[in-house]
């Protein structure tokens, strides 16, 4: 029988074999040589770590029980309330389109939530019935009905009663 493979490609072949064979040697020789390097260089831990790990364990609310409790909880109530009476929203303006065009707009261009928009006068002629007074109530106190809700001044507790009257009553005139 004679042998298909050439003289000259049996010698490629076995030089092709040993390239292939040096090549993925020295491969495995960097893996291993970039693994022990490594491995005597630990990465930096990141400075925030500790904060971020403190900030996951932290309780999400707490447990008042009893008087100890309700004192607690109306003492966050009420410090809550002054941070919010402490800031004065859009620099204390009583311009009712500048109050609207900056929290307003999001839900009385749009209908979400229910809120009557200011170009669909129609909705609005049940609740100018109502009276101004009731009107500057329910966006200070906030108010619940069938078609929707209005969030307490607007979901904003740092807009001032004037301000919301103001909004009011610009929003009024608009819808006249």
């Amino acid at each position: 029988m004679t042998n298909p493979v050439s003289k000259t490609d049996a010698v490629f072949l076995k030089h092709f074999v040993q390239l292939i064979t040096f090549l993925v040697c020295l491969c495995i020789a960097l893996i291993a040589l970039g693994a022990y390097i490594y491995s005597h260089h630990p990465a930096e831990e990141n400075p925030a770590k500790a904060r971020v790990t403190d900030q996951r364990l932290l309780p999400v609310g707490g447990v008042y029980a009893g008087d100890t409790g309700r004192a607690a909880i109306a003492a966050a109530e009420a410090a809550a309330k002054s941070a919010a009476t402490a800031e004065v929203a859009y620099g204390g303006t009583t311009d009712g389109k500048t109050i609207f065009g900056n929290l307003c707009h999001a839900c009385h261009e749009t209908g979400a939530g229910g809120a009557p928009m200011l170009t669909d006068k129609p909705h609005w002629a049940s609740r100018l019935a109502q009276g101004e007074e009731t009107l500057v109530k329910h966006a200070i106190e906030g108010y619940t009905g069938t078609a929707g809700m209005m969030p307490a001044k607007g979901g904003n507790p740092a807009l001032s009663d004037e301000q919301v009257k103001a909004t009011v009553d610009w929003m009024i005139t608009q819808v006249k």
